[in-house]
C-alpha cells in the first residue's frame, strides 16, 4: 500500500505544493513539526502502516524538523518493513537496503531542517523583543476569564470543579486564585 504523509505548520497554509501522486490513503496535518510526538496524524500514519506499505512525503521538513526525530521515524518504519521515500531529495529508505550515501544524506538534510527551524524560532524571538520594546507587541491575550474563575470560587467551587467547568487545568485555576490573593482587589476568597 502506498501511504501519503503532508504536512504544513499552520490551518491557513495550502498542502497543494505537496503533490505525491496517487495514494491508497493519505495523512494530512496542519500543525508544527517541531516535534512527532504532537501531530495525530503522523502517529496513526506510524501505527497504521504494514510491512511492505510505502510511506511517501515531499520532503524531509514535512516529516520532521529535528534531527532525532527524523531518524526516529524512518528507523521505527523501517523496523517495521515500511520504505519511506522522500520525493523531493529522491531519497528511500528500506529496512533490507543499507545504503550509506543515503543515510549520510538523510543525517544532512534532516540537521538542515534542525537548523533552519532554529534559526526561524530566533528570528522570531528577536522580532518580538523588539517589538516589545516599541511597545507593539503585547503577548498573546489571556484565554481565561480570571473574573469568572474568582466567581467561580466564591460561590462555593472547589478548583477541580472550576477547572472542569472551564475545561482548563487546575494549575491555571490555582496560579490564577495566587495571582488574585496578591491583589488584594480581586480576592478570589
Amino acid at each position: 500500500m502506498r501511504i501519503g504523509y503532508v504536512r504544513v505548520s499552520t490551518e491557513d497554509q495550502n498542502t497543494d505544493r505537496q503533490d505525491l501522486g496517487a495514494v491508497d490513503k493519505l495523512f494530512t496535518e496542519k500543525v508544527s513539526g517541531a516535534t512527532a510526538k504532537d501531530r495525530p496524524q503522523l502517529q496513526a500514519l506510524m501505527e497504521f502502516a504494514r510491512e511492505d506499505d510505502e510511506v511517501v512525503v515531499y520532503s524531509i521538513d514535512r516529516l520532521a524538523r529535528d534531527l532525532r526525530d527524523c531518524l526516529h521515524i524512518v528507523t521505527t518504519l523501517n523496523g517495521k518493513g515500511v520504505t519511506v521515500s522522500f520525493l523531493s531529495e529522491r531519497l528511500t529508505f528500506t529496512a533490507k537496503d543499507d545504503d550509506p550515501f543515503a543515510k549520510l544524506q538523510l543525517h544532512l538534510m534532516s540537521a538542515f531542517a534542525e537548523f533552519e527551524r532554529s534559526i526561524i524560532r530566533r528570528r522570531q524571538r528577536e522580532g518580538i523583543e523588539k517589538a516589545k520594546k516599541r511597545g507593539v507587541y503585547k503577548g498573546r491575550p489571556p484565554q481565561i476569564d480570571a473574573a469568572q474563575v474568582c466567581q467561580m470560587r466564591k460561590s462555593g467551587l472547589g478548583p477541580t470543579e472550576i477547572a472542569r467547568d472551564l475545561g482548563i487545568s487546575r494549575a491555571s485555576v490555582y496560579r490564577l486564585m495566587k495571582q488574585s490573593a496578591s491583589h488584594p482587589a480581586a480576592t478570589v476568597g
